[in-house]
């Protein structure tokens, strides 16, 4: 598994940050598939946001943005985390719930 760190401050630039890592770990042309999210509640308080590209043959990619430790674990089709990120700097999670 590879780890690194991204500075991003906006949550429209943690969401291209995503897609294009999701995309990259298959090749995949980044603006070719829809990305979902949903907010994730622990306690009754958000705690971080799911996302999941929709690739070819119903193929899924997901990450999940996990703001008490402020990283982005990165899953390939198999369910294999390949990826950790470290945000330096965190984006605004009340921006999502709007």
């Amino acid at each position: 598994m590879l780890a690194g760190s991204s500075e991003i401050s906006d949550l429209n630039d943690l969401r291209q940050y995503i897609k294009e890592t999701l995309a990259s770990d298959d090749q995949l042309e980044v603006n070719a598939f829809s990305m979902s999210e949903r907010i994730l509640i622990r306690g009754e308080q958000p705690c971080g946001i799911y996302f999941c590209l929709h690739g070819p043959r119903a193929v899924k990619y997901t990450a999940i943005w996990e703001t008490d430790s402020n990283s982005v674990l990165f899953y390939g089709s198999s369910g294999e985390r390949f990826h950790r990120t470290q945000l330096i700097g965190a984006p605004v999670l009340q921006a999502a719930l709007n």
